[in-house]
């Protein structure tokens, strides 16, 4: 019986979906733009890195085939032109968002088909019902913040009041997402998380797709820190997902990272939390041997995205692209007869665009394994094909929207 494997490198998306106009996205490119400004020294920094961007590793697996597939336009730098050592496609989303809630769920066969709940980009964002219930509930001093921000830069300015007031840091974005900020040893980590358990409650009638726990530490603003103590507080799914599907048939179903709070730990068996992204590889390759035939590890790489992506840092995310590409052979290594490997994204997060938010992009999808077929597997209409093609891969019962790759 076969085992599969999916890899989510969070955010890294090869270039502008069709309906990426609607979202204020038209023209993003994660990994073009990446590689551009890599090509023109702009993603040059003594010490990080200098030079083309190189994802030699990815490369041959056929990233480079894909991006040209979504744009067009092979990116920069990219000179590998031999055969793909694995099979390569794009894929669109078809559900209304580009958060990490709708593209994990898509991925897993459930399309997010209604709008999620927004706040409006104004001062206060939440309704006042919700801020009372909050502070009342939880027996706050009040609340700061209340606003869309960025997650570093509001702890940077509001931290030290949070210290002296009590009061957690509450911000928003253009995603559905309530984010409450708090210091761990100053306001206390699990009073924070039963804080953010009682507001997933109180979000629930807004359609609010995740409430997540960012706590930190430090004593002044050039201190202070997030740690890895983040939790997501998310809505389930609406539907059974491939995760579902594989917990029913008994099968082991491994969560690394964010993974089971993005599915409210629904059709997990084994949760593996790790901090950041070489710790993540780590945990995921300790996966891999643990894994018996059948089983399902699913990984979320979330560097890309939380430091980088957000941040607009093109050298950094180029750099954590780069490492991430030395690191994966370890992982391939791994792969034994029958095995499936999927790497593919969750959206994009084009460093090189306005604001801090995500961007929507189509996503690669790279399929390997010892018995895998190589190359052209085409534009994929939905993500959904990836978890289609796992679903029959490993033989499961019931059925997924979508279509196999296989």
């Amino acid at each position: 019986m076969a085992r599969a494997f999916l890899f989510v490198l969070d955010s890294v998306g090869i270039g502008g979906a069709p309906d990426a106009g609607a979202f204020g996205d038209k023209g993003a490119d994660t990994v073009g733009h990446i590689a551009e400004a890599c090509a023109r020294g702009d993603g040059n920094k003594a010490g990080l890195r200098s030079g083309p961007l190189s994802l030699p590793n990815m490369e041959a697996m056929g990233l480079g085939y894909a991006a040209e597939l979504a744009t067009g336009k092979r990116p920069d730098g990219f000179t590998f032109d031999g055969p793909a050592t694995a099979g390569w496609a794009s894929a669109r989303e078809v559900s209304k968002g580009k958060d990490t809630i709708t593209g994990h769920w898509e991925l897993a066969g459930v399309p997010v088909s209604e709008d999620w709940g927004y706040f409006p980009d104004t001062v206060p964002a939440l309704p006042e019902s919700l801020t009372t219930a909050m502070i009342e509930g939880a027996e706050l001093p009040g609340i700061l913040g209340n606003k869309h921000a960025s997650g570093t830069g509001v702890i940077e300015e509001l931290g030290i009041e949070h210290i002296t007031s009590s009061k957690p840091i509450v911000y928003t974005s253009a995603d559905s997402v309530l984010q409450i900020a708090a210091h761990e040893e100053f306001f206390g980590l699990q009073r924070l998380y039963d804080l953010c358990a009682l507001t997933r409650k109180l979000a629930d009638p807004l359609n609010i797709g995740r409430v997540i726990a960012r706590p930190f530490l430090g004593k002044t603003a050039q201190t202070f820190e997030r740690t890895g103590n983040r939790r997501d507080y998310s809505v389930p799914p609406p539907s059974p997902t491939l995760l579902d599907l594989a917990e029913d048939d008994e099968r082991s179903v491994f969560a690394i990272g964010k993974i089971a709070d993005i599915f409210s730990h629904r059709g997990v068996t084994d949760i593996r939390k790790a901090n950041g992204n070489d710790a993540m590889i780590d945990a995921t390759l300790q996966a891999m041997d643990d894994a018996a035939e059948g089983d399902f590890v699913f990984t979320n790489f979330l560097d890309f995205d939380q430091l980088y992506g957000h941040r607009r840092d093109v050298c950094g995310y180029a750099a954590c692209l780069e490492h991430f590409d030395q690191r994966l052979p370890e992982m391939t290594a791994k792969l034994r007869k029958g095995d499936l490997l999927i790497l593919t994204a969750d959206h994009g997060n084009d460093p090189t665009w306005s604001g801090t938010d995500h961007t929507r992009e189509q996503v690669p999808v790279l399929l390997s394994g010892p018995d895998i077929a190589t190359g052209n597997l085409g534009k994929r209409d939905t993500f959904s094909d990836v978890g289609a093609t796992i679903a029959h891969h490993l033989g499961l019962p019931g059925a997924l929207p979508g279509k196999s790759m296989l």
